[in-house]
């Protein structure tokens, strides 16, 4: 197939926030919908999707522990297990679609998806199937983005993309600090001495190790990805 985009294959991190909408928590199936109709168009131009996708819209690990007096571990697992919800959500909303997709799991659950076997997830990137990486690392102590970057790494994907609700980095806040800087590009290495809250340091440091590109960038309107991946337009902010 004659390539039509900047990027073959891609692995799009998602926050579980951003599932859930206008709501308050859970799933929005509108939501669900918007993403699932931007990556069938990506797919038919013969990009290799990928997603990691968060739990925070339904149980937070870490942050959430203490008003529980839960155990981090236990905290961890149930964030992880959350993953595994929104996982399956997008792949119903991808199928409804009429796109193949597969959800891979970093726990064993055989009953509702497959385990994650890195060479199989590449066999179902090459078949064209979407594949969402659910379950984080399968350990505790370790973030979804930590999981993204990971598996970005382990497949061999182009890019990560790491979708947020601003339209790139800033020096600041920029909801606080209206004098915040916005960067269109960083090194690995300024993120980590500035202390810029993108991703965590694990996840940049991976990323920077492997030379796997990060794009922080805003998914808001409905030809965001392509304009990213097939044009090759520059929006938000390029980590590498």
């Amino acid at each position: 197939m004659k390539k039509t985009h900047k990027y073959r294959r891609v692995l799009l991190k998602l926050s579980g926030e951003a599932l859930q909408g206008k709501r308050s928590h859970g799933i929005d199936p509108d939501i669900c919908a918007f993403f699932a109709s931007q990556i069938k168009a990506l797919v038919k131009c013969g990009v290799q999707m990928s997603l990691v996708v968060g739990g925070g819209n339904i149980f937070r690990g870490a942050p959430k522990s203490s008003e529980f007096e839960m155990e981090r571990t236990v905290a961890d697992y149930m964030g992880m297990l959350a993953t595994v919800m929104n996982g399956l959500a997008l792949q119903n909303a991808l199928e409804k679609k009429g796109v193949a997709t597969r959800v891979l799991t970093a726990i064993q659950m055989h009953q509702i998806a497959e385990p994650y076997i890195r060479r199989r997830a590449v066999r179902h990137l090459e078949k064209g199937r979407v594949v969402i990486f659910v379950a984080g690392t399968g350990n505790p102590y370790f973030t979804t983005d930590t999981a993204a970057a990971l598996r970005g790494i382990e497949i061999n994907a182009d890019i990560l993309l790491k979708a947020t609700k601003v339209d790139g980095v800033y020096s600041a806040d920029p909801v606080q600090h209206k004098d915040a800087e916005f960067y269109t590009q960083l090194t690995y290495m300024e993120v980590l001495k500035q202390g810029l809250r993108i991703m965590d340091s694990t996840a940049i440091s991976l990323c920077m190790e492997n030379k796997l590109p990060i794009l922080v960038f805003q998914f808001s309107g409905k030809d965001s990805l392509r304009k990213i991946i097939v044009e090759g337009k520059q929006e938000g902010t390029i980590i590498h």
